[in-house]
């Protein structure tokens, strides 16, 4: 494995921004080298776009179904997720379960605009459990969001006993973020940590052996208010690396290796 390309653990191929040139953009991925996509859905009006792209691109789109904690499309109508819409979701999941990488995306986001009250924050918590739960029956990862909810995020995880856990583009302090890597959880990079301070303040914390590196395209780009794109995976690697003074080379295979570990499936799915 060590000449493999890197990993985008968290990206979103099913979104509108793409609707016209998917194929292009994976091409483009696959023309740079980058190893695998690992697709997330963020609610089940996406779950078969993103089984039909892994089943065209096989062993380089990688499938993840969850419920995300905001729901809706944006800006106007997004609010925090009910039970409702998990329970929509589950038939679905349930009849995809044998071909996915992991369960995503999941987590809880106590952004204001969207989860104002008590009573939206518990359903959201509420909403997470049963994800989690669904995710140690299928033996599967978590592929997990946490905006505005860091602490509460790694709480709710570490006391429900979730183990194989990504927390992708952690926006909370490198303290809490720490919790975290005591409970054997990484933590994905996206490329925006060119213009994020507190990113930058958090790679300098965290240990290399529980890094991953993702895009969330298309959003946290490089550049703002600009679509991001699989590719880009090498701007986050490039940075890392220099954060830390050692090759980008480094960078690529340490991460790559830590996303097989992550995601069990992911060497069977690789090859084939």
């Amino acid at each position: 494995m060590g000449a493999a390309g890197p990993v985008d653990c968290h990206c979103h191929l099913a979104a509108p921004d793409f609707e016209r040139d998917i194929e292009d953009v994976l091409e483009e991925a696959k023309k740079a080298k980058v190893l695998a996509l690992v697709a997330v859905a963020e609610h089940s009006g996406e779950f078969e776009k993103i089984i039909q792209l892994s089943e065209r691109y096989p062993g380089f789109v990688l499938p993840c179904l969850g419920i995300h904690p905001v729901q809706g499309i944006p800006p106007e109508e997004q609010c925090s997720v009910t039970l409702k819409d998990l329970d929509a979701a589950l038939p679905l999941i349930e009849l995809y379960k044998d071909r996915l990488l992991a369960i995503g995306e999941v987590g809880l986001d106590f952004t204001p605009r969207f989860a104002s009250t008590d009573e939206q924050k518990q359903e959201q918590r509420q909403v997470l459990t049963k994800q989690i739960q669904l995710a140690k029956r299928l033996d599967l990862p978590l592929n997990v969001h946490s905006r505005s909810a860091g602490r509460p995020t790694i709480s709710l995880l570490k006391e429900q006993g979730a183990e194989r856990v990504l927390l992708h583009a952690f926006d909370g302090r490198p303290s809490v973020a720490m919790e975290g890597v005591k409970a054997g959880y990484f933590f994905s990079i996206p490329p925006s940590i060119i213009r994020s301070e507190q990113k930058q303040k958090l790679v300098k914390q965290l240990p290399l052996e529980c890094m991953c590196l993702e895009t969330d395209s298309p959003a946290l780009g490089p550049e703002k208010q600009v679509r991001n794109e699989p590719k880009n995976i090498f701007i986050a690697a490039e940075y890392i690396a220099k954060m830390k003074g050692i090759p980008v080379e480094e960078v690529i295979e340490v991460t790559t290796q830590n996303a097989l570990k992550l995601f069990p499936k992911l060497q069977k799915f690789l090859w084939k």
